[in-house]
């Protein structure tokens, strides 16, 4: 369970719940890109304090394994790595390159000596390390697992260390010093003999047990049978293996978070991490965790902590949008577009401190005189909407690589918003994850230039800019696209829901100023959820960005839904 998908008001009952099932070890990734958005800009408070919710779990009686990275996968936006790391033409992410490594000592010189005194040797919870991750499936360098157990160890890291792979990468991804540890959703047991064949006499550990599984948008809602997972738990306990479930509880890609799968071709992940997890992403029980809950109970001979109740959730009424803002009209809100005369990828964009754009969209304008077959050459990363004097014309994305611009006289503008709908977070394409326009856009073969570009990246900072505007009331169907301006009163203590989107394609919803994450009309997700702790008794504020259609009104509802079903494979 990862404190990063959680709200911090509800990480005690999600943790209380997890002991509640007999589970005796949370285990924790550590987003580096969120802890870090900009280079030597570390944050470690309210959300993302993490010693906090380690010492939540010691109160609740939780050991914890701590899986710092640097890289952690995790369907997590470039597997947890911060973009400016893009910056550099030649990074090599993962690797003892000299760029890579400055910039993991630098973050683990700030979080490791957060962590060193939360260790069980200093009466801390923390019992377990995990050197990087999965790193059997990438092994582009013969060095660099040593480097980054030298990193832990030299700062003070005393515990037990590990690795963790799947059967494929057992053999690439260890370390001397380090325990192997195993991960599957279908126990074979050719694979339990050869981890034993590579460490006789040790331990053996599940390091991840797929419980369920992620979706991506245009896909459908993955399911693992309850019955097929209990078989193969019992398998493992049966065999004296221990077990980490991932996901005992999924949570929530909030923001711009969610990852993607590899390049051929690219499918990018939905808001919702539910994972079919035996708690939902809302901290529901599920059949899992009841059928769980009974076969752990029998290591604690039926001993365990009651279950906590289950959060209220509230269907509120719904809400019709009255106002909206063009995003033509906010550019104004915006720093001072950057001009080039080729196009600069987001995260090279002299914005942010130096530090680029890492998340959100970008506006690149330019000027034509004519028209003719505008062609991408697959430079659009990921999608992107044309606009012929704000005039929506068409899309460029990885599967539309040409569109028609109608020929009409005269000097007129041309506009693409790029969405970076999120990095890929696993495979071997972490290098090539820079986004915007990474290339040459062409009209009739020629390329085009004299570009002005406009960071979104729609943070908090602009959100709160944006609430501050004269909104337009909406008199007639407004183009597109556009801000739209909600409110919600609630005179009682505010409770969870789930937001619906019916005649709206394609956008980010925002609530008092929190980032809910993207919808998207194409599912398999239909519903964003909302927790309780994000709203507020009085007047609440939404804020929608939405790309392309809207029939300005919100629904609510008191589930979840997330697709149509497919069984995991």
């Amino acid at each position: 369970m990862h404190y990063f998908r959680v709200p911090r008001a509800y990480w005690s009952d999600r943790l209380l719940k997890m002991k509640a099932c007999g589970i005796n070890t949370l285990t924790t990734y550590v987003a580096w890109n969120l802890h870090e958005p900009e280079r030597g800009v570390f944050n470690f408070n309210w959300q993302l304090e993490l010693e906090a919710y380690i010492r939540e779990a010691g109160r609740v009686g939780l050991w914890v394994i701590l899986r710092p990275g640097p890289y952690i996968c995790s369907e997590w936006e470039l597997g947890g790595l911060p973009s400016w790391l893009l910056r550099d033409r030649n990074m090599k992410l993962r690797t003892t390159y000299p760029g890579f490594t400055k910039a993991v000592n630098s973050f683990f010189d700030e979080l490791i000596p957060r962590v060193v005194p939360l260790q069980y040797v200093n009466g801390g919870p923390v019992i377990a390390f995990q050197v990087e991750n999965e790193y059997g499936s990438y092994a582009k360098d013969g060095r660099y697992m040593s480097f980054v157990k030298e990193a832990l160890v030299s700062r003070g890291v005393r515990e037990l260390l590990f690795t963790s792979d799947n059967r494929n990468g057992l053999d690439h991804g260890s370390v001397n010093g380090a325990l192997k540890t195993l991960n599957f959703q279908k126990l074979r047991p050719e694979d339990i003999r050869h981890l034993d064949s590579l460490q006789p006499q040790k331990p053996k550990l599940v390091m991840e047990y797929w419980s369920g599984w992620f979706d991506n948008w245009g896909g459908l809602h993955h399911v693992y049978d309850v019955d097929e997972m209990m078989r193969v738990v019992m398998e493992i306990l049966n065999q004296g293996l221990s077990i980490n479930l991932y996901m005992f509880h999924g949570g929530t890609n909030f923001g711009f978070m969610s990852g993607a799968l590899g390049n051929h071709p690219y499918k990018p992940l939905v808001t919702s991490y539910d994972y079919d997890a035996p708690l939902s992403e809302a901290g529901h029980y599920t059949a899992k965790y009841h059928r769980l809950r009974t076969l752990f109970g029998g290591f604690h001979n039926g001993n365990l902590p009651m279950m906590p109740a289950v959060q209220w959730k509230k269907v509120y009424r719904p809400v019709s949008t009255h106002k909206y803002l063009l995003l033509w009209d906010v550019l104004e809100v915006l720093e001072k577009p950057h001009e080039s005369e080729r196009p600069v990828n987001m995260e090279n964009l002299p914005v942010n401190n130096g530090n680029g754009q890492s998340y959100g969209y970008t506006l690149y304008e330019t000027n034509i005189t004519g028209g003719g077959m505008l062609n991408s050459r697959n430079h659009v990363r990921d999608r992107a909407l044309v606009f012929l004097d704000r005039q929506f014309i068409g899309v460029l994305d990885y599967n539309t690589i040409e569109i028609i611009v109608p020929n009409r006289k005269g000097r007129r503008n041309l506009s693409l918003l790029v969405e970076n709908c999120g990095r890929v977070n696993y495979g071997k394409d972490l290098d090539d994850q820079r986004k915007g326009l990474v290339g040459d856009i062409l009209l009739n073969k020629e390329p085009l230039t004299g570009f002005r570009m406009y960071s979104l990246d729609m943070k908090p900072d602009f959100i709160r800019r944006l609430s501050s505007r004269s909104w337009k009331p909406i008199q007639k169907a407004p183009s597109f696209p556009a801000f739209f301006l909600s409110k919600l009163y609630i005179s009682g203590y505010p409770a969870d829901s789930f937001i619906q989107f019916p005649g709206w394609k394609k956008g980010v919803a925002f609530v008092n100023g929190q980032n809910l994450g993207r919808y998207w009309s194409i599912g398999p997700q239909q519903t964003l959820y909302l927790p309780g702790p994000w709203l507020k008794t009085g007047m609440n504020q939404f804020i929608l960005f939405e790309e392309q259609e809207s029939d300005f009104k919100m629904q609510f509802t008191n589930n979840h839904d997330l697709g149509m079903t497919v069984d995991v494979n």
